[in-house]
């Protein structure tokens, strides 16, 4: 490349050249918006590529005549291709909260709770889901209340979910389709807690006719909750900040 970011030269790959580079402005890729050290080597930050919409990374070289810059080298290299040296990602245990579909929240004021199928069932389908959580392997499920059916996932069979609709989530015969598991010492949710964060989920589905808990969910390995309202509003938390919240709080957190 020149110093303006025009390629001056054709591509190399593996399998030889590849002219149709030739002339390229790439003045405007993310490589080329990036402050080069002043050592005169750059290792970009992730980008997708246009080529192949691939995440990818440059390396860039200043090339230099004397004291004068000169042009570029540019060496790409596809994400794929490259060793993982880091450490494996943690997801952070902060609280977010995410605003969702503007549509939803400019008429979150006209819209009114309506009884869903699992609403006039409440009771035994949180009695059946604490049973699948704390004694049956069910590590994580997301509890749709408006449509009333839940996603889940259990430890036996981790990259499977099944879907719970109304009907198995109001018959505790469906507990015995799965077998009594350990719960798991390294969860980070107590045993002793789940029947709480259900409760409180429960409560924040009926405490109000126009904010209320559309759907939440629990994973009881990363010790994380989420709740998603009627505003469409959604917030990421810990089980504990949960539990440590009011039903004043949450209402006025949903608007």
């Amino acid at each position: 490349l020149d110093t303006g970011g025009i390629q001056v030269s054709d591509n190399i790959s593996r399998g030889g050249l590849l002219p149709d580079h030739y002339g390229r402005d790439r003045s405007q890729r993310p490589y080329m918006c990036e402050a080069v050290p002043a050592w005169g080597f750059l290792l970009s930050t992730a980008y997708i590529s246009l080529r192949a919409g691939r995440p990818s990374v440059t390396a860039l070289q200043v090339v230099r005549k004397g004291d004068e810059t000169i042009g570029y080298i540019g060496a790409d290299f596809d994400l794929r291709d490259l060793p993982v040296t880091g450490a494996h990602y943690e997801e952070s245990h902060a609280w977010r909260q995410i605003k969702g579909d503007p549509a939803i929240r400019g008429t979150v004021f006209q819209q009114c709770r309506v009884d869903s199928l699992m609403d006039k069932k409440m009771e035994p389908a949180i009695a059946i889901l604490e049973d699948l959580i704390t004694e049956r392997g069910l590590f994580q499920a997301v509890i749709h209340f408006s449509s009333s059916r839940a996603t889940v996932w259990f430890i036996d069979d981790p990259f499977r979910y099944r879907i719970l609709d109304h009907e198995a989530l109001s018959d505790p015969d469906i507990c015995l389709l799965y077998p009594r598991t350990p719960y798991p010492e390294d969860a980070l949710i107590p045993h002793e807690i789940v029947t709480s964060i259900l409760d409180g989920m429960r409560q924040l589905r009926t405490a109000d006719e126009t904010l209320y808990l559309r759907s939440a969910s629990i994973n009881i390995f990363n010790g994380m909750i989420s709740l998603t309202f009627s505003c469409d509003g959604s917030h990421y938390m810990s089980w504990r900040e949960f539990l440590d919240k009011d039903m004043t709080f949450w209402l006025g957190s949903a608007a």
